[in-house]
């Protein structure tokens, strides 16, 4: 089988596949069962890493990987993953993403325009990455058609698909963590208006803008992340590591004299945040779609640990002007009429908890609809 049938799409039909993500400081997994309406939640599991195994998103220690993803496999919760076959991540700061705008033509003469603006839009030699790519549906205009190209370094995907099969782990999808974080937060696959998704990770933040029924935006750093938040917060506050977790969660922004010592220490990466944010709207709003009702970034959702920070919601919404909301990682599991969270309906994974496993639930939910 040729490698490049593994990227962004599926080669497999009919079988039972498991959500892998696999990050600078964790491994993550998660199975779902299709039901009649929506799915069950089967197996999890969730397990640290320790430094130097990865970095950057880059394999540093093969043989060490393999140990903790085996690791990750035996102590899942729930019922024991037994399929081999997985939807993998792969890491966002290694992939490139762009939305090139075609006039409206055949999809043969796509195919044909494709490599062209391939090789003119991606800062990589074609024989050097995995290209792929789809046709986003216009939400609003057909004038034009757009099209989502996807390319990934070949070294990094092989790499990866090394190491998951020594640990007897056949990827049947390879897939950026934007897509699958979309998948989870995006209820039903589509927005009336643009929204942009912020995943606020241990190591680094995603910016994801999704509008219509696709992504059209990615960007990803280290300068601000869950990690650099809770450095910031020991060393202002003089406590160590897992004290300042526990105030960040436990206490976070308000306005009583504990809130406000947390706030102004955490003001220096929160201001980061902001102007970041301010950053991928401003080109946003530059380079992206300009359809006919056009009205910029409706909403902001959060994800991952850092999304866990009591009042960050408020608080970006307050200095951005913009609702700010916690993603719902659960949207598209759980089948009910408002697409709304049922507490009494959630699995063992606390809400709170399962913001950080959004990434891995929506792996999960590409690898249930493989049937």
């Amino acid at each position: 089988m040729n490698l490049k049938d593994l990227i962004f799409y599926n080669v497999y039909r009919n079988i039972p596949a498991f959500g892998l993500d696999i990050s600078d400081s964790s491994i993550k997994v998660a199975q779902l069962a299709k039901k009649k309406k929506g799915f069950d939640l089967r197996g999890f599991n969730r397990l640290s890493l320790p430094e130097g195994i990865i970095q950057e998103g880059e394999i540093k220690n093969e043989k060490k990987l393999v140990e903790m993803i085996e690791k990750t496999l035996t102590g899942v919760g729930g019922e024991k993953i037994k399929t081999k076959y997985a939807v993998c991540s792969l890491p966002e700061q290694h992939a490139f993403v762009k939305v090139i705008t075609f006039p409206k033509m055949a999809i043969n003469e796509i195919k044909r325009a494709i490599k062209w603006e391939a090789e003119a839009n991606i800062p990589f030699s074609l024989d050097e990455v995995y290209l792929s790519w789809q046709i986003i549906s216009p939400w609003q205009s057909n004038s034009h058609v757009d099209v989502l190209v996807n390319a990934v370094p070949r070294k990094l995907v092989d790499k990866y698909l090394e190491v998951l099969r020594a640990a007897n782990i056949e990827p049947v999808v390879f897939e950026v963590e934007s897509a699958a974080t979309a998948r989870s937060l995006i209820g039903g696959g589509k927005v009336a208006k643009p929204v942009l998704i912020i995943d606020l990770g241990f190591d680094r933040t995603s910016f994801i803008i999704f509008s219509g029924d696709s992504i059209c935006f990615t960007n990803s750093t280290s300068i601000v992340s869950n990690k650099s938040m809770l450095e910031d917060l020991a060393q202002k506050l003089n406590i160590d590591f897992k004290q300042a977790q526990s105030l960040k969660f436990r206490i976070g922004l308000g306005k009583t004299v504990e809130e406000q010592e947390i706030f102004n220490a955490l003001l220096p990466p929160l201001t980061k945040l902001v102007d970041k944010i301010k950053e991928c709207i401003s080109f946003y709003q530059e380079h992206g779609e300009k359809t006919e009702g056009y009205a910029g970034i409706s909403e902001i959702i959060l994800c991952g640990g850092g999304a866990n920070l009591k009042g960050l919601s408020e608080y970006l919404s307050s200095r951005l002007k913009i609702p700010v909301v916690p993603g719902n990682p659960w949207i598209n599991i759980f089948s009910n009429k408002n697409n709304k969270l049922d507490i009494k309906k959630l699995p063992s994974i606390p809400y709170g908890e399962s913001l950080a496993y959004s990434t891995v639930l929506g792996l999960a939910l590409r690898g249930a609809q493989l049937k």
